[in-house]
């Protein structure tokens, strides 16, 4: 997934900024992240940063909407949208799984965030509202009868997602698990403590 912007000069388009950025504000914290500090990383001026973003606030901003893009068009796909919710569910699941994967230092900057910005609230707020979306699932898939009615739909989603974010913690890309493996181990040990048992 890409982030269009302005033209730069060769070697220094807004996505290498994006990359360099994201990654000392998981090292350093974005507050402790100075724009001089960016670009002694990225080895140019700062002039050079401002031809991309307005400020370190967009930087962020710009991050955060990556992450979150990228969940929401798994939400919106054929497979999220359609059939039974327990499948759904799982489709969203997977989804996220591979947006993870494709996206890892994004989503890791994205669960970090704790609204100390009005940026870092409206990425909060977005995030609130998958939460929602995926709790509406959970919810359906209970109504439909395949998901175990004993534990309540905002606690399961929790407990599933906490899952899929824990994979930050430890997943390295190029380590020998493919997104496509990571779903199905995370499906294969979450799904069934969520089906109902006949099924």
């Amino acid at each position: 997934m890409t982030v269009a912007g302005k033209r730069g000069r060769p070697g220094h388009s807004l996505d290498s900024l994006l990359d360099v950025a994201v990654a000392l504000f998981i090292e350093r914290g974005f507050e402790a992240t100075s724009m001089d500090e960016l670009a002694v990383r990225l080895g140019v001026t700062k002039s050079a940063i401002y031809h991309h973003v307005r400020s370190k606030g967009e930087l962020l901003r710009l991050a955060l909407d990556r992450a979150l893009d990228a969940l929401f068009a798994v939400i919106d796909e054929p497979g999220a949208t359609t059939g039974r919710a327990i499948d759904r569910l799982e489709h969203v699941v997977r989804g996220s799984v591979r947006v993870l994967t494709a996206e890892l230092p994004f989503v890791t900057l994205l669960l970090r965030v704790r609204g100390n910005s009005e940026v870092e609230r409206a990425a909060l707020q977005r995030r609130r509202e998958f939460d929602r979306i995926v709790t509406d699932l959970v919810r359906a898939a209970e109504d439909e009868g395949d998901v175990r009615p004993d534990v309540g739909p905002a606690v399961l989603s929790r407990l599933l997602f906490g899952t899929v974010n824990s994979l930050t913690e430890w997943y390295r890309p190029g380590g020998g698990l493919s997104a496509d493996d990571l779903a199905d181990a995370l499906v294969a040990t979450t799904f069934d403590g969520l089906r109902t048992t006949s099924r």
